[in-house]
């Protein structure tokens, strides 16, 4: 594939705000990618820093994240299992998490000894996952091409937001991340109206198309839908063909 022209259109068809970040994982890196230098409180905020920059972690740089690093199935720590623990433990407290509920979080089911995360446009290697940043319209999209692509609805998952990662490697679909409290913490471009959307690597350039067509249709839908309210609202009562032929002469 050509994740160029791939993340450009993608960025030009859906009005992304930011670049497609594409995520793998490996056992190995290539001599070309840096090691991340720094400190995140949370995996997920690699996410945000990869829109601008390729780079390669291990355990060690997520050993902040507990829960990132259960998600992700990396190599934990006597710290980690720790923290883990503590973590569930105040989660069951709050009814935020209990145990009848980790069975039904996704987590990575092979152990990578590194994640590589990088602008969708700069990949070095084949990844894994393409993350998108979107609000509800570009959703709107995205969730149209999924039906035509995987003939089913993608999932709209909550907390861990970290655990969209593992879902759609293990099934190989598309999916909905509405984020979690920690990830809207630790993410500035997670605001209040986005959401995360991620693709399997492997069908990129389906969906690639399939958003094309779909964003051009829905600009000349909404359009006909438009003028088509202000007639009504005007008081008149038009036809469908009414409306196509008011729409082809604006």
């Amino acid at each position: 594939m050509n994740y160029q022209l791939i993340s450009k259109s993608l960025m030009v068809n859906l009005s992304l705000r930011q670049e497609p970040v594409a995520i793998s994982f490996s056992d190995t890196v290539p001599s070309d990618i840096p090691a991340y230098q720094g400190r995140v409180a949370a995996g997920c905020r690699f996410w945000e820093e990869a829109a601008i920059r390729t780079f390669a972690t291990s355990a060690t740089d997520h050993s902040l994240c507990a829960i990132g690093v259960y998600t992700h199935n990396l190599e934990p720590s006597a710290n980690h299992q720790t923290d883990l623990h503590d973590a569930l433990n105040v989660f069951d407290q709050l009814g935020y998490v209990t145990n009848a509920d980790l069975p039904g979080i996704p987590t990575l089911k092979s152990r990578p000894g590194y994640v590589i995360y990088s602008p969708l446009p700069d990949v070095k290697s084949t990844p894994q996952v393409v993350l998108l940043f979107v609000d509800a319209s570009q959703t709107l999209i995205l969730t149209e091409a999924t039906s035509q692509v995987e003939h089913e609805h993608p999932p709209a998952m909550g907390r861990p937001a970290c655990a969209v990662v593992p879902q759609v490697i293990n099934t190989g679909r598309a999916s909905l991340s509405l984020g979690c409290c920690g990830a809207r913490a630790y993410l500035d471009t997670l605001d209040a109206g986005t959401a995360i959307f991620a693709i399997p690597a492997e069908k990129l350039d389906l969906y690639s198309s399939r958003i094309e067509s779909l964003a051009k249709a829905n600009t000349i839908l909404s359009k006909f839908h438009q003028l088509r309210r202000q007639d009504v609202e005007a008081g008149k009562a038009p036809t469908i063909k009414e409306s196509l032929a008011l729409m082809a002469a604006q």
